[in-house]
């Protein structure tokens, strides 16, 4: 069965890439962002991957724009299966180098947005008794760290937002399902985009990175199983178990490492346009990857292994019970 997915941020970095993702699979897929030139770089992408692509300039601030994007989608592809809650923007800054407005902006797009698309989401699964709404979250949604108190309080709103959801929707013994993926550090474009302030260098992702494309291969898997979360990546385990049993311990380790962490031996340059207020891609597309891809991981062990833990399971069961009778044999 052919599925229809909607998507945001889909012009570039982790929406872009699943986009492809999705439609390696065949899908019809609604790609909503701000940048048209990017928008429509990822449809010709979509199409020559296999899928149906519809493109909708769309800015996931405005709620009336994300209901009307949906209401288009459902009209021109058919009713929505999954949704991908993929749009963020984000400033580079310690809070008293940010500006209120900025900071509002980030929760506009990257909390709100997500409450949008949701909710439009929602409005349509809801009366069918069926669907899937994947929420792109981070491993900054469990642990804030420097430079980013936007970012993270974004994230961790989102946290606790999917949680209320989820719980709705079980107690109306829904069959409409919400799978949170938390990623580690990725090759978006989006280190090339955002807003810097007090910052001399060119931002990076705190390593180790990983590719794009396997933040889209979890999001996909999520959209078909229903996993409460799925965590990408062993530097998500250690920072949210990390975060669990020594928090003290890494408010310092993130204080004295994290300020250069966050940061490459690249100078930055004064004059780049940032994305916070006005969309980058609106007449270049920039794809899904970023600068670093000399030091980006292509996938992870650690993903494979949560997406295939029954099989591990099985196989760890079956090696326990050889080695029983090898032993009983021997005795």
């Amino acid at each position: 069965m052919t599925q229809v997915v909607a998507i945001t941020g889909a012009s570039a970095g982790v929406g872009r890439a699943a986009a492809v993702e999705f439609a390696r699979r065949g899908a019809k897929i609604g790609l909503l962002a701000r940048g048209e030139a990017g928008l429509e770089a990822a449809a010709r992408d979509v199409e020559a991957a296999g899928g149906s692509a519809f493109v909708l300039p769309t800015d996931v601030a405005d709620a009336g724009q994300v209901e009307a994007a949906a209401d288009r989608i459902e009209r021109e592809l058919g009713p929505i299966d999954v949704w991908v809650n993929a749009a963020m923007t984000a400033i580079l800054a310690e809070l008293r180098h940010t500006e209120p407005e900025e900071f509002r902006r980030v929760i506009e797009v990257t909390f709100l947005g997500s409450v949008h698309g949701t909710m439009a989401a929602l409005t349509r699964m809801q009366s069918r008794d069926r669907g899937k709404i994947v929420q792109v979250g981070s491993a900054l949604a469990r642990r804030g760290i420097p430079l980013q108190a936007s970012y993270c309080g974004a994230k961790h709103g989102i946290q606790g937002f999917v949680e209320s959801v989820r719980t709705e929707l079980l107690h109306q013994r829904s069959n409409v399902k919400i799978t949170l993926v938390q990623l580690p550090g990725l090759n978006t474009t989006q280190f090339g985009w955002v807003r810097t302030r007090g910052l001399s260098k060119h931002p990076q992702p705190v390593a180790p990175i990983y590719q794009p494309e396997v933040a889209a291969r979890a999001i996909a898997w999520a959209a078909d199983h229903n996993r409460r979360e799925l965590w990408v990546g062993l530097p998500t385990y250690f920072t949210i178990l990390g975060n669990w049993f020594a928090p003290g311990l890494q408010d310092r380790f993130l204080a004295k490492a994290n300020y250069d962490g966050q940061q490459s031996e690249r100078e930055l340059d004064p004059d780049r346009r940032d994305y916070l207020f006005e969309p980058v891609d609106d007449r270049e597309d920039r794809g899904a990857h970023g600068i670093f891809d000399e030091h980006a991981k292509p996938r992870s062990r650690a993903l494979w292994a949560t997406t295939h833990r029954r099989a591990i399971g099985t196989a760890a069961l079956c090696g326990a019970a050889a080695s029983v009778s090898l032993l009983r044999r021997r005795s």
